[in-house]
């Protein structure tokens, strides 16, 4: 499918917006290629910050993809990689790429997995592009043009759900002692919402949630390359995402929004304990 039939640009786009999906989107599909080709592979695996968090040679890989496309079309922009690259550019262009959004379900063959793409202008993400390789989605959004699935528009669940039956998407850190406390915060929210899903996907939960498959997201902690690309897509889809107190994420339509937030503070989701490595809370 051409750029212009996933993103669906209104007449007369800008063009610096139309060339940022452009590339995005080129990039994306570059990285899930690599993915995809890899995924019976033997691959080299290690560790991060934990023991359960894993990166692999597939990682890399797809990162390089991205890097070396957007490199090869906007050789002037930024670009921040999960997996380490650091470009400093001069365009005011930054790219923040995650290359694999849900390492340990790619590794473990849990088809749920994808790759982000997104590209901020002065500090603003304008452009996202979310691939889920497994089920041949592509979700992007520009600002102000709207969030697509496959070049067909999507909308936060807006009249389905209070918060007692609301659907709601979570994830957990890395470290154990964030894990202990995410759980007794699962407690408190779990008994007064309909349910809870938690698939290790950060870009895919919240383009999910733009598309109505979830009412509502939280996580806590999340770096800028799980957030950028799917946030944007959820916005633009109707929902609103914000960080409260700087670093739980919430994303919910607007009626679910004060609700959910009063459920998480008066869970303690907002409390989050000393660790020994703060920065990698």
């Amino acid at each position: 499918m051409p750029a212009e039939k996933v993103f669906r640009p209104p007449r007369d786009p800008d063009g610096l917006l139309v060339d940022l999906a452009e590339t995005a989107l080129e990039a994306a599909r570059a990285a899930a290629a690599v993915l995809e080709e890899a995924i019976d592979a033997e691959l080299e695996v290690d560790t991060k910050i934990s023991a359960t968090d894993m990166v692999s040679d597939a990682d890399f890989a797809a990162e390089a993809a991205v890097v070396e496309t957007i490199r090869s079309r906007r050789p002037d922009d930024s670009v921040l990689g999960e997996e380490g690259t650091t470009q400093l550019g001069s365009s005011g262009i930054r790219w923040v790429v995650d290359p694999l959004d849900g390492t340990t379900n790619y590794l473990f063959g849990v088809p749920h997995f994808g790759v982000s793409v997104a590209a901020e202008v002065n500090g603003e993400t304008a452009v996202g592009v979310v691939i889920d390789p497994c089920r041949d989605e592509t979700w992007a959004a520009v600002r102000g043009w709207g969030a697509r699935r496959n070049g067909i528009p999507r909308r936060v669940a807006t009249d389905r759900s209070t918060l007692d039956t609301a659907l709601v998407a979570t994830g957990f850190g890395y470290l154990p002692a964030r894990r202990a406390w995410q759980s007794h915060v699962l407690t408190k929210v779990l008994p007064v919402v309909r349910d809870v899903r938690r698939f290790g996907a950060a870009a895919l939960d919240l383009c999910w949630t733009g598309a109505g498959r979830f009412d509502v997201y939280y996580e806590w902690g999340l770096n800028p390359w799980d957030l950028a690309a799917g946030a944007l897509v959820c916005s633009e889809a109707g929902g609103r995402v914000e960080a409260l107190d700087g670093r739980l994420i919430l994303a919910a339509p607007e009626h679910l929004f004060g609700p959910m937030r009063e459920l998480l503070e008066s869970a303690g989701a907002l409390d989050a304990p000393a660790g020994p490595e703060p920065a990698n809370w």
